[in-house]
């Protein structure tokens, strides 16, 4: 049996070896990061840009200016496009709406560092303090924006007035799977299994993907610049693996006005962790959104959106 085992094992490091070989000699093959955010690529796009300490950030900004600021963050690969069915209507009822793209995603810049928990939460300080919000703002976070914002407000309780959520992810400190914490090996996966197949992916987020054909074609135009796989892949390794219970206990002790919408037909996060979402933040609000899954703000703005303004004007 031990003799049996020796062999599988042998077999495995050799399909590896084999597999890194063969990626490393076409690797230009698989690699579809062709571009470099460039200054030329900032001057004809559209919304604005900081150089923040770790890089340009990509945003955008509306409303008046003496409006109570709103700041949504979008999730784990969907640019800040991921709020077009939010933003305008946010900033009809009166709010000052900031929205931007997460370090490694859309147009912001894809820095060389540890995507982790500091690097999110230093990015939305600087943002800050670079378009000089001092006032308390109202978080929005969707799935991977969830625990950022409720990092956000667990490390800077005077910064939040407010907080929503939708569908968040609720991190446990499940690690991903060994060979993505391999290196090269996990390199090897995300270049040639995951990010191949990752925009169609997005379809799982929608009951009815088919009313939406340009969302995952605007996702794609990211993916084409240098340093997306490797955001990507650190996020997974150094962020999504932290255990975040603690934070969301936190702020169900501040006794913030929270609010919580979820999908109920969510695939990537069930339905049924909002049960522990609720535990912790025992005040929320809480809206179950029926014909949606992982994104109800874009399947279902008519409901998510009225909601989301009465919560922001009545706290």
């Amino acid at each position: 049996m031990a003799q049996t085992g020796k062999i599988v094992a042998m077999a495995l490091v050799a399909f590896l070896a084999g597999s890194v070989a063969y990626f490393c000699v076409n690797y230009d093959r698989h690699d579809h990061e062709t571009k470099v955010l460039t200054d030329d690529v900032r001057r004809h796009a559209s919304g604005s840009f900081l150089l923040l300490s770790d890089g340009f950030t990509h945003y955008e900004m509306a409303g008046p200016v003496d409006g109570r600021t709103v700041v949504l963050v979008h999730g784990f690969s969907v640019p800040y496009f991921l709020w077009d069915q939010t933003f305008t209507p946010l900033v009809r009822a009166g709010f000052r709406v900031i929205r931007y793209d997460l370090y490694g995603r859309g147009l912001s810049d894809r820095p060389d560092v540890p995507y982790d928990a500091d690097l999110y939460d230093r990015q939305l300080i600087d943002l800050l303090a670079a378009l000089h919000v001092a006032q308390p703002v109202d978080m929005v976070g969707l799935s991977m924006g969830g625990p950022i914002t409720v990092g956000f407000t667990a490390r800077h309780p005077d910064k939040v007035r407010t907080l929503s959520l939708i569908d968040p992810a609720y991190l446990s400190g499940t690690r991903p799977p060994w060979p993505l914490r391999t290196g090269i090996v996990g390199e090897y996966l995300m270049c040639v299994e995951l990010i191949p197949r990752i925009a169609d992916g997005q379809k799982e987020d929608f009951v009815h993907p088919e009313r939406y054909p340009d969302y995952f074609l605007r996702y794609r135009e990211q993916m084409r610049y240098k340093g997306f796989r490797r955001a990507l892949l650190s996020t997974l390794r150094d962020y999504l693996s932290i255990d975040d219970r603690e934070d969301f206990r936190k702020v169900g002790q501040t006794h913030k006005p929270v609010e919580l919408f979820w999908g109920k037909a969510d695939q990537d996060v069930p339905f049924e962790v909002s049960k522990d979402v609720l535990r912790e933040i025992p005040q929320a609000e809480f809206h179950p959104i029926e014909d949606a899954a992982h994104v109800p703000q874009y399947e279902h703005p008519e409901i998510v959106n009225p909601a989301l303004v009465d919560f922001l004007h009545k706290n």
